[in-house]
């Protein structure tokens, strides 16, 4: 075996690929966790109560520029072993999506603050029971749309605008991925609920790889019909 031969095959075989992506998926979580934490620790400090709902809502605003940039190095991995670097990857996507992702992201947190105190006062404003499911409905829906939005503004340069008409185009011209995004949603809830928001952003990575695998579809068409060749 010549030495250019095993130098082409090094990093390329199935072991080597599945180590590629568990080293980026570690490296990543890390920089989400460092990009988040001073939201992300007064969030787990955050008493749950409806007077807290808002500053929750704030506690997340690092968040959306955090998980832009693991979309987007996620999506530039390599995955070769012998070349990898995802925290480049990482940093560049933080500095070129950071001011587009928080013009979608502060106005659904401020949205989400606005239903999140309405439900955690439920109980006290006296409304029928249906009123709880209308509330939930509107919340799923602009989280779903969210969802999109992260992703194409982490992928591409669109004005917002661009980037509002696609995400919404989106949840209804790809209705599995919309339906998965869902599923993902109600697993976040359900860690969230059932254990603690420090655990959900330990998953951060995984789930954001998820998010980006469920919109496979979403991005191949807007590549192919809405960016020059």
């Amino acid at each position: 075996m010549s030495d250019v031969g095993a130098a082409r095959r090094f990093g390329t075989g199935p072991l080597s690929r599945v180590s590629a992506l568990v080293y980026t998926l570690i490296v990543v979580e890390l920089l989400i966790l460092l990009t988040a934490v001073p939201g992300l620790v007064a969030l787990v400090l955050l008493d749950r109560s409806a007077g807290n709902v808002p500053l929750a809502a704030a506690c997340l605003l690092p968040a959306g520029p955090a998980l832009s940039a693991a979309l987007y190095a996620l999506r530039h991995r390599s995955r070769e072993l012998a070349d990898l670097r995802p925290a480049g990857a990482f940093w560049r996507g933080y500095r070129l999506n950071f001011a587009g992702v928080l013009k979608i992201w502060a106005p659904w947190l401020a949205w989400m603050a606005v239903v999140g105190t309405s439900l955690a006062n439920f109980a006290a404003a006296g409304v029928p029971g249906w009123w709880a499911v209308l509330l939930v409905a509107v919340a799923a829906g602009p989280t779903l749309w969210v969802v999109n939005a992260l992703v194409i503004t982490s992928l591409f340069a669109f004005r917002a605008v661009d980037v509002a008409r696609l995400a919404a185009y989106a949840l209804g011209r790809f209705p599995r991925a919309t339906l998965a995004d869902a599923c993902l949603l109600v697993v976040a809830a359900g860690v969230t609920l059932f254990a603690s928001e420090a655990v959900l952003a330990l998953l951060a990575s995984v789930l954001t790889a998820t998010l980006l695998w469920n919109a496979g579809p979403m991005i191949t068409e807007v590549q192919q019909r809405f960016t020059r060749p």
